[in-house]
């Protein structure tokens, strides 16, 4: 396994491990296609904040180090990548322990929470073959519609055209705290942060349809601890 970038000319496997690992972006492309997103323009939609010319660089550079492989239009991890992923949840694990607090106003990204959201959404108990999401943020004009057809989701920003199943109303910061676990969904609907207006039929599957991140379970771990604490002193 070998990389052209320069390195830290040590002789040490962690070293040699950030000699590959260590530049900025790469773990979390890596995060990316971890979790099933393989396409270019998929990752580089999911990384607003990364150019499409480094995004190209770096997974050039994985691929040279063996962590993926190019198939036609995929990006997908080997052995030695998927390998990874133990170490990038550990990450996610301490992070919800050790710096993970309320939402800063730089980190709220409407857009990107849709885009992660919608590759959680579980369509297995949708019914009929196209099923139409409205997110409406309450403090963020845009609006966003996850549109799942055939079983397959897909973000939106214009009107899709389509007849609306359930309509999703919260704030930014809300509904990103609900979908990395900081606070439980059932907790932001009866406070009346997180609305969910349709069919009751549809509206009662929301919780089981708008899967969590995967890294939710840490942070409620990690919320649960601090409330304790809190309680005890």
């Amino acid at each position: 396994m070998t990389t052209t970038t320069a390195g830290y000319g040590q002789y040490c496997p962690i070293s040699r491990a950030l000699d590959v690992l260590g530049e900025r972006w790469s773990l979390l492309i890596l995060r990316d296609l971890s979790l099933g997103t393989t396409r270019f323009n998929d990752l580089a939609r999911g990384l607003p904040g990364l150019s499409r010319s480094l995004l190209a660089k770096r997974l050039r550079q994985f691929e040279r180090a063996g962590l993926i492989e190019k198939i036609g239009t995929e990006h997908l991890l080997t052995d030695a990548g998927t390998q990874l992923q133990p170490i990038l949840f550990g990450l996610g694990e301490w992070g919800a322990r050790w710096t993970f607090g309320a939402p800063r106003d730089e980190e709220l990204d409407a857009a990107l929470l849709v885009w992660w959201m919608h590759t959680r959404v579980d369509t297995s108990s949708l019914p009929g073959r196209r099923n139409v999401l409205h997110i409406r943020f309450t403090d963020d004009v845009r609006r966003f519609w996850i549109v799942v057809e055939g079983a397959a989701p897909s973000v939106c920003e214009t009107d899709p055209g389509y007849p609306v199943d359930v309509t999703i109303v919260a704030d930014v910061a809300t509904l990103y705290e609900v979908w990395l676990g900081r606070m439980p969904l059932s907790h932001a609907q009866h406070t009346g942060r997180v609305v969910f207006t349709g069919p009751p039929a549809l509206t009662r599957r929301m919780p089981t349809v708008l899967r969590l991140s995967p890294v939710a379970g840490y942070v409620r771990e990690s919320a649960m601890a601090e409330d304790t604490t809190a309680r005890a002193s």
